[in-house]
């Protein structure tokens, strides 16, 4: 069991928080992707392979929560948080703040030439690595309990996706990805600093009052799966890149 009772009585959550973030390093930190990403070793072709296929991932999210909403009790306390995360999503209500918006500022920043259709969407197809990464998440949450969708939002995303986007954020800004022309990344920094966190204290609002050791073990091993199904994303898009280009970014 990885949860001992003292630790239960002490702090129900911190143990859970401190394994997700061995998991975090050791599957996304200690990855391919990451560790390609921060060395400024992808070429211009790569990342703007990158940028597209994460823009298929982003523009899926609201369905994500949508689905968690649809397991959710139907108690408000319940789903009114993951209510207010998809409301973020778009932009509160605000022309242009919806996070389809905000990365498209990414998008073109990286691949300022890039054709998109009528809905904003690139010509190039989603790849199988997104789609299974959308389809599991989605999936998953057909038949799971109330307790089990809050978690794998809280915990299986929210929790360490500010830390994530921050440190694409800090690969995106290498001096060699930068050199050919300025990258925004104004997408991942604002969900870094401001949306994840907010995002995050509205599902532990929720998990604090799970005090029991098997609701304990219920979150930690489903917020373990879907953290390793998303990292298993990153390191299938790392081998889709490597065939985008064989040229280190100038």
């Amino acid at each position: 069991m990885l949860f001992s009772s003292d630790e239960i009585i002490l702090n129900p959550l911190q143990s859970i928080e401190v394994a997700m973030d061995q998991i975090v390093h050791d599957y996304f930190y200690e990855g391919v992707f990451f560790k390609t990403l921060l060395r400024g070793d992808y070429s211009m072709d790569q990342l703007r392979y990158f940028a597209i296929q994460y823009s298929y991932y982003s523009r899926h999210f609201p369905r994500v929560l949508g689905a968690a909403i649809s397991a959710m009790e139907p108690q408000s306390e319940w789903w009114i948080p993951l209510a207010d995360n998809l409301w973020d999503e778009a932009g509160r209500g605000i022309m242009g703040r919806d996070h389809e918006s905000l990365y498209r500022t990414f998008l073109t920043s990286v691949y300022p030439s890039i054709t998109l259709d009528q809905h904003g969407i690139p010509l190039v197809p989603m790849s199988s690595s997104v789609s299974e990464a959308i389809t599991g998440f989605i999936h998953f949450f057909r038949n799971a309990t109330p307790i089990e969708a809050v978690a794998a939002v809280g915990f299986g995303s929210e929790y360490f996706a500010g830390t994530v986007m921050g440190m694409i954020a800090k690969g995106m800004e290498h001096p060699h990805y930068q050199r050919v022309h300025p990258i925004d990344v104004t997408f991942w920094t604002a969900h870094a600093h401001e949306h994840e966190p907010h995002h995050y204290q509205l599902c532990k609002n929720i998990l604090m009052k799970e005090q029991n050791p098997t609701n304990l073990e219920i979150m930690y091993r489903t917020g373990k799966e879907i953290a390793i199904s998303e990292a298993t994303m990153y390191t299938n898009l790392h081998e889709e890149m490597l065939k985008q280009s064989i040229n280190p970014a100038p």
